[in-house]
């Protein structure tokens, strides 16, 4: 299983740098990095500390969607509870969470906002998932640097993060299939028209387990 950490629009090169050491550190490689700051900066490199390569490595893309598309289960991070979502799953529920998608999905995809405001609303409607750090004191909020080694750690734990699917599995990517059919079906009845029906429903669908992943999708199969 590949898991990519996704800044969106970092603004200090140092943050970026920090990031880069917290999933080194951990075992993760990928970073990508959505309209990002001078990445590359001395500024950077100083914080990323013998972690250069992910920095040089990193995937440039000018927007979220075109970071997502090859995702299969992407989960936003918040601090902030906003209304694009109702439910906010903890950071340490993540690795129980992946490990129920069993085989359905490869790509991993851990979406983090800018330093100052976070996720937009839209952006966090463009993950399957929403999650959170519980904190005792909600303020002052982790920096971007700490919150992405507090997932990293946290998905480190996981059995799940060294797991080889076959190069032709054939239930890769199900997970996603499902969501895009799920997606397709609802505009067709229009359900698309009531915004909080229809993330509602995607969000519900999001939360599904492997067995049930593979129902809905034998159903979904058979509509045109």
């Amino acid at each position: 299983m590949n898991t990519y950490f996704i800044l969106v629009e970092p603004a200090v090169p140092g943050n970026v740098g920090a990031a880069a050491r917290a999933i080194k550190t951990m075992g993760y490689s990928n970073l990508r990095l959505v309209n990002p700051c001078d990445h590359l900066s001395m500024e950077a490199k100083m914080l990323a500390h013998a972690s250069g390569e992910i920095l040089e490595e990193a995937e440039i893309f000018p927007r979220l969607e075109e970071a997502l598309s090859d995702i299969d289960l992407s989960i936003a991070t918040t601090a902030k509870i906003r209304d694009a979502r109702v439910d906010f799953h903890a950071n340490t529920e993540l690795p129980e969470f992946i490990k129920a998608k069993g085989n359905s999905i490869r790509n991993v995809g851990i979406v983090f906002g800018r330093e100052e405001s976070g996720l937009s609303n839209d952006e966090l409607r463009l993950c399957d998932i929403a999650s959170t750090i519980p904190m005792v004191q909600t303020y002052p909020s982790l920096n971007l640097g700490q919150a992405v080694m507090l997932y990293a750690y946290t998905l480190s734990t996981s059995p799940e993060r060294d797991k080889k699917l076959p190069e032709k599995s054939p239930n890769q990517n199900e997970f996603k299939t499902v969501m895009d059919r799920s997606k397709e079906l609802l505009k067709r009845i229009e359900a698309d028209r009531n915004p909080a029906l229809y993330n509602r429903v995607l969000e519900r669908i999001a939360l599904l387990k492997e067995d049930d992943i593979h129902l809905l999708l034998s159903v979904l199969s058979r509509m045109k």
